[in-house]
């Protein structure tokens, strides 16, 4: 979440008319994030936030986007809910950008993570597989394997003044991850970008989960790539091996890894890394002038890297049997 895009009263009033959710009372940007203008709104009627939508997101990928939201909250997934206008619409415009209204969701992010955080995580993580299953829209992952090499090129000339020899191990680990990734893996829908910032918790219970723009129709055991990834490493690198077994077991508690998926672990982990890599150095290399934002350091995920191709084995990760 961040803001882009600069939204005046009289913009927002006109907006906000098509929706009956009460009187405005307030509205602020959140600056948290790196892909899309947020707002929070709270109303006579309550709390919600608006979404204008930038960057990355295409705006033929927003239907799947909404869709999948309500399949998920209808299924009983503690996600955000769509908020449609008089006329039925999930989807509108705002400053020339397209627009939501989402629920807000009660609970707070978890900065620094525990155990019990990650078993949490992955239960939460397999119901939302297990929700996906009959939902009958597809959206391809444009951020997977495929992609990596066009994303780098645009961050490659500068990449060594970020770190040096970012360069040469991003080519190195391209070279590796092309030849290497597994196809054919049990799949469907996955979140694809579940760092802390977008679990929320109430106490020590997970309330919900939320910003699912990145979502894709990819392999389940991707998405859990993405979370050893994003909840189970220290900013030095260090790899939490009793966090990443609690998530895995929390995540096997509702659905068990195939030993395909889980001989594929290091290598999906090793390109989960490297795609976030590549995204922040893109990000921290191009924050356009006056924005609310702030960018997200890619060399975490560097050293990330360092860790990722010294695994050989799925127990590396903490994974038990």
């Amino acid at each position: 979440m961040a803001v882009y895009t600069e939204v005046s009263d009289a913009a927002l009033a006109d907006f906000l008319s098509a929706y009956a959710i009460g009187g405005l009372l307030s509205y602020k940007g959140i600056a948290e994030g790196v892909e899309n203008s947020n707002f929070f709104l709270h109303t006579t009627d309550g709390s919600y936030i608006l979404t204008l939508y930038e960057k990355r997101v295409r705006e033929a990928d927003l239907p799947f986007f909404i869709g999948l939201m309500e399949h998920l909250s209808a299924r009983g997934l503690a996600c955000p809910q769509p908020v449609r206008d008089r006329t039925g619409q999930a989807l509108g415009r705002l400053c020339g950008r397209p627009a939501a209204i989402v629920s807000f969701l009660e609970g707070v992010s978890v900065k620094n993570p525990g155990v019990e955080h990650c078993r949490e995580l992955g239960r939460a993580l397999a119901a939302l597989h297990a929700a996906g299953r009959d939902f009958s829209m597809v959206r391809d992952n444009n951020l997977s394997v495929s992609s990596w090499r066009m994303l780098f090129a645009q961050g490659e000339a500068e990449a060594d003044s970020v770190e040096p020899g970012l360069a040469e191990r991003t080519r190195a680990d391209l070279a590796v991850l092309e030849a290497q990734w597994p196809r054919g893996l049990p799949g469907g829908v996955i979140h694809a970008d579940l760092f802390t910032d977008n679990v929320f918790f109430i106490g020590d219970a997970l309330s919900g989960l939320i910003d699912f723009y990145f979502a894709c129709t990819d392999a389940f055991a991707y998405d859990i790539a993405v979370c050893l990834n994003a909840w189970c490493f220290a900013h030095d690198g260090t790899f939490h091996h009793d966090m990443a077994t609690a998530l895995f077991a929390g995540y096997e508690a509702v659905r068990p890894l195939e030993p395909a998926e889980v001989a594929a672990l290091p290598i999906l982990c090793r390109g989960a890394a490297l795609r976030f890599m590549l995204t922040r150095l893109v990000d921290w290399l191009n924050v356009p002038p006056g924005a609310l934002v702030k960018p997200k350091d890619p060399r975490e995920f560097d050293r990330r890297l360092t860790f990722h191709r010294q695994v050989r084995d799925a127990r590396d990760y903490g994974r038990q049997g």
